[in-house]
C-alpha cells in the first residue's frame, strides 16, 4: 500500500491503495474510541462534489487505534488536488476534525499520475 502524508496533504498514486493508521491521543495518553466513529471525505475543490468517503476501521479501540483503508477503486479518479478532512465523532456526540491538525488549513488529497494501467 503506497502513499504519504506530508503536512496537510495526503498523497496517493492514482489507482493505488493506501492505509492510514491513526493513534488518537490526548495529553500523551490513548483515547478510548469505544462508540466513536471516524470519517474521511474527499471533495472536488471547485464544485465540492463528494468524490468518495471512507469510514474508520477499528484496530484497538481501547488504546485509540483506528485505520482508514483507501482502496484502489477510490483513488481511481482524475489526477489532481482535492479537499479533505478526517473527523472523529466520539460516543458523547462531540465532533473533532483531527486532520489537518491546523484549524486554519484545509486538507489536500493529492492524486498523482500512474503509469501502469489496465488495457
Amino acid at each position: 500500500m503506497s502513499g504519504a502524508i506530508n503536512g496537510n496533504a495526503i498523497i496517493v498514486r492514482q489507482g493505488d491503495s493506501f492505509k492510514i493508521d491513526l493513534c488518537v491521543q490526548k495529553c500523551g495518553r490513548p483515547v478510548d474510541l469505544s462508540g466513536a466513529a471516524l470519517l474521511m471525505q474527499v471533495r472536488d475543490k471547485q464544485t465540492q462534489r463528494l468524490m468518495f468517503a471512507v469510514e474508520g476501521t477499528p484496530v484497538d479501540r481501547v488504546n485509540g487505534k483506528i485505520a482508514l483503508l483507501i482502496t484502489a477503486d477510490k483513488t481511481n479518479i482524475p489526477v489532481g488536488d482535492y479537499s479533505t478532512d478526517i473527523q472523529l465523532t466520539t460516543s458523547d456526540g462531540s465532533v473533532n476534525t483531527i486532520f489537518p491538525a491546523n484549524v486554519n488549513q484545509i486538507g489536500v488529497f493529492r492524486i498523482t499520475e500512474q503509469v501502469t494501467q489496465e488495457t
